[in-house]
């Protein structure tokens, strides 16, 4: 891709064509969400089995602004690896944030911040997807998806009043609110999916063979803040299989033990420490943390961007 990357930005978009198509017949290096990919086929696989007449899957759909002339070597990068992704959407140069909504998109996932930010702004799950600086291994035959809670699960009402007034102030707060679910975060809905086809493998009898795994990985403490967490999720109708309550410790050692196919927060500090283990995470750009984040390095997309 770095290859890719230079031409694109000292040659132009042309340029970048005439290479892409001059190397259609190599496939594209697996990028930061393969894992991701892979569990959701192996996933797919397993309702297949049990349900053969059910069209309750995950339905992937690759994105890109790239050129159409493109899509033959994804097409054979995609054969290439094995992957069953029958639906392309190559916009031309042109974002495919638009098309977001007509797709019914859950989770829309990039390498691209600004795509992502374009998302959250209209009401889509998505986040900005970063490779891990090491290898860690990953289950082949369980998804796992790691999510922090406030601004990402819920909404960011409790960082707002930890910025504001501090985190006395915060715990206070929290315990007289404890029966009040808090508002839905961004990526509620994709929980819900989640959980959705995880009830498909319960009424079988498979809950604890499930191959779909969900964690609560956040900064509150259990004591003083966690019920409220928990007490929000039971009133959704949504559980997580596991909750861990890190009352502020780094996140990233736990992330190495659970080995998540990819981790949410929408706080740098906890995406970059999640790196640092070997975890893919994501950074999900919403609410009040953002306005206190420092910037981050730009760089200008390729069209493979997505």
């Amino acid at each position: 891709m770095e290859e890719e990357q230079r031409i694109y930005t000292e040659q132009g978009v042309e340029a970048y064509v005439k290479y892409q198509l001059d190397h259609e017949n190599e496939p594209f290096l697996p990028g930061a969400a393969f894992p991701f990919v892979k569990a959701l086929e192996a996933v797919n696989a397993q309702l297949r089995e049990l349900y053969p007449d059910s069209e309750e899957l995950f339905d992937i759909v690759l994105m890109t602004n790239n050129h159409a002339q493109v899509g033959v070597r994804l097409i054979n990068s995609i054969n290439h690896y094995d992957l069953f992704i029958e639906r392309f959407c190559m916009t031309g140069g042109n974002s495919p944030i638009c098309y977001l909504k007509a797709y019914h998109t859950n989770l829309y996932l990039s390498s691209d911040a600004e795509k992502v930010s374009g998302a959250i702004e209209e009401g889509i799950a998505a986040a900005t997807i970063f490779s891990p600086s090491r290898d860690l291994e990953v289950s082949e035959k369980q998804l796992r998806v790691a999510f922090d809670g406030d601004a990402v699960l819920f909404s960011d009402e409790s960082e707002q009043i930890v910025k504001a007034h501090g985190l006395d102030m915060f715990f206070e707060h929290e315990k007289a609110h404890e029966n009040k679910p808090l508002a839905q975060g961004p990526l509620k809905g994709f929980l819900e999916a989640l959980g959705k086809l995880q009830k498909k493998f319960y009424s079988k009898g498979l809950r604890l063979e499930c191959p779909i795994r969900t964690y609560l990985v956040t900064a509150r403490s259990a004591a003083s803040s966690g019920a409220r967490a928990l007490k929000t999720l039971r009133s959704w109708g949504l559980e997580t299989d596991e909750a861990l309550f890190l009352a502020g410790a780094p996140k990233g050692p736990l992330l190495r033990k659970i080995r998540p196919h990819i981790f949410f927060d929408d706080q740098m500090f906890h995406v970059e420490g999640a790196q640092e283990m070997g975890a893919v995470a994501a950074h999900v750009p919403y609410g009040v943390a953002q306005k206190h984040k420092r910037p981050a390095r730009e760089e200008r997309p390729t069209p493979n961007s997505k």
